[in-house]
């Protein structure tokens, strides 16, 4: 039997074949990740895109799911599909850039106007102050000398006017060179022309309708008082001077029963130290779900030492928080200190994880379909105003086993390794599994929410502050804007005028009389349940 032997030009082809081979498997698993890659890429820039420019609302409609469901299963079913077609992106550079306009001229500088300026053209109202031992015996004193005068610039929501306070100076009848007394002129600062009403209103117009001073500044001007914004500032800083014994109580009051929300959100403020960078700090926010209580502080860093310096140090209980690192930071050396603290995660962080990455596929649209019947249960418990027992029984019996069929399936897909770990969905499942005991602790405590959107919605109105101001203007401006979004969000978690407030509480906290038992009644809680005193004359 003859036999072939291959010759040398044969043996090299088929290494050459073998070569040829291994590369085009080499590139093909190449094509193959650089396909993947750039799948995940168009799909993260499809959810900016709507981030930017879609709705913001994250409703789901269980019809709408059930229909992406029966078309995804039709594209599984069909035969063939055809690859689609990128057209190249258009390269035009466009027309030149129009040559920049001048300037416009520098603004006059402006005199500063003395107080007689101000308001000479202002209508006055003229008020006199007796002392309360002339009062209760006119007969043993009578009237010496010029009456003190003190001039206030008022605010009516409207106009300006004056208000005069006369002081008139009394001796006893029988004494005639004893020295003469006054009635107290009751003011937060001495030399300050605004009474309590002016200065609510001005830091209504900053903290609750989010106007810059500088706007303020030309408000009032067009009502015929040209106040600087740094008179404006320095009132701020006044009043929330005065206020400070108010924002300490309520924070006594929402770390009271052991279980806050909380959450941060970075605010840029100018710094000397930076030459004319701007730096970023945070408002702290912390919400007490049972009293319907926040609370703001004003860090200029993100780190586990801000929580150490804001939650007292004889904290116990529960925070309930994303999966920032500090929080964890922060558990971990109050542990080692012996004093235990529970984080509870935020189901809405992880939901959104997976409602941005609903375009990929089933996987995460089936997830967010079983959060969706977590949150009907908590709809029905609401509603029906279950107490925190009752809350618990049914979470245990209705969404435990919801949630143990989500950990089942995010656990099958970890290991049978369906997604990238850079995927959308990969990133969500990373993100829920990382977060998932936490996840858990609200099935065990009645009080404690299913997600953290409470203390979202009291960030909410600085965040619409930020887009107006843009920064603070230095490091201490940031605790007096914390102590004002924390008296006007609690005014209106209350229901109570913001501005009715702020006079009454800048009117009472001159009183001589306060006590540590009737500041307490001065926040905002506390004013609404107490009965309102007659605004005294002098002072509003």
């Amino acid at each position: 039997m003859l036999t072939c032997e291959p010759t040398a030009r044969e043996v090299l082809l088929e290494g050459q074949v073998a070569s040829l081979t291994a590369n085009l498997k080499g590139l093909q698993e190449e094509v193959e990740r650089l396909q993947q890659e750039k799948h995940v890429l168009r799909l993260k820039i499809d959810a900016l895109s709507r981030k930017l420019f879609g709705r913001s609302s994250e409703k789901l409609n269980p019809d709408q799911l059930q229909l992406i469901f029966d078309t995804l299963a039709q594209e599984a079913a069909a035969a063939c599909t055809t690859p689609a077609v990128e057209e190249p992106a258009a390269g035009d550079p466009g027309p030149d850039p129009a040559p920049a306009a001048p300037g416009p001229p520098p603004a006059p500088v402006r005199k500063k106007r003395s107080l007689a300026e101000l308001i000479e053209n202002l209508p006055s109202t003229t008020i006199v102050l007796t002392p309360r031992e002339v009062e209760a015996e006119p007969g043993a004193w009578r009237a010496t000398g010029a009456s003190e005068e003190t001039k206030l610039l008022d605010y009516i929501p409207g106009h300006f006017c004056v208000r005069i306070i006369l002081r008139p100076k009394y001796v006893p009848v029988g004494h005639p060179f004893q020295a003469p007394i006054t009635a107290p002129l009751e003011l937060i600062q001495d030399r300050c022309i605004a009474t309590p009403r002016l200065l609510a209103n001005t830091l209504v117009l900053r903290f609750e309708q989010h106007l810059p001073y500088y706007r303020i500044e030309q408000l009032y001007a067009r009502a015929g008082v040209p106040l600087s914004r740094q008179t404006l500032c320095g009132w701020a800083g006044m009043a929330a001077n005065a206020s400070s014994i108010i924002l300490a109580l309520t924070r006594e009051e929402v770390f009271a029963d052991g279980y806050v929300q909380a959450d941060e959100t970075p605010v840029k403020y100018q710094d000397p130290a930076r030459k004319g960078v701007c730096g970023t700090g945070y408002l702290w926010v912390f919400y007490n779900p049972v009293r319907n209580l926040c609370y703001f502080a004003w860090r200029t860093g993100r780190g586990a030492d801000c929580l150490e310096s804001i939650i007292p140090a004889d904290y116990r209980g529960i925070i309930q928080c994303d999966g920032w690192k500090s929080y964890n930071r922060f558990v971990k050396d109050r542990a080692a200190k012996g004093h235990p603290i529970q984080l509870a995660g935020c189901m809405a962080h992880a939901r959104r994880y997976f409602y941005d990455a609903k375009a990929e596929g089933e996987d995460a649209l089936w997830v967010l379909l079983q959060m969706q019947k977590l949150y009907h249960i908590e709809t029905r418990l609401r509603d029906s105003r279950a107490g925190p027992e009752l809350i618990r029984t049914e979470r245990q019996t209705h969404s435990l086993p919801i949630l143990q069929q989500i950990k089942t399936r995010l656990d099958d897909l970890v290991a049978r390794r369906k997604h990238l770990p850079q995927s959308l969905t990969g990133e969500a499942i990373t993100y829920t599994l990382g977060q998932w005991d936490k996840l858990l602790v609200f099935l065990q405590d009645g009080r404690v929410r299913i997600d953290n959107n409470l203390v979202e919605n009291a960030i909410r109105p600085s965040a619409i502050g930020k887009k107006n101001w843009l920064f603070m203007g230095d490091p201490k401006s940031g605790g007096r804007a914390a102590l004002f979004y924390t008296l006007i969000g609690n005014c209106h978690r209350a229901g109570i005028d913001a501005q009715a407030y702020l006079t009454d509480l800048f009117t009472r906290l001159a009183l001589p009389t306060q006590t540590t038992k009737s500041l307490r009644g001065l926040t905002p809680q506390g004013w609404d349940a107490a009965p309102k005193p007659a605004v005294p004359t002098g002072a509003a």
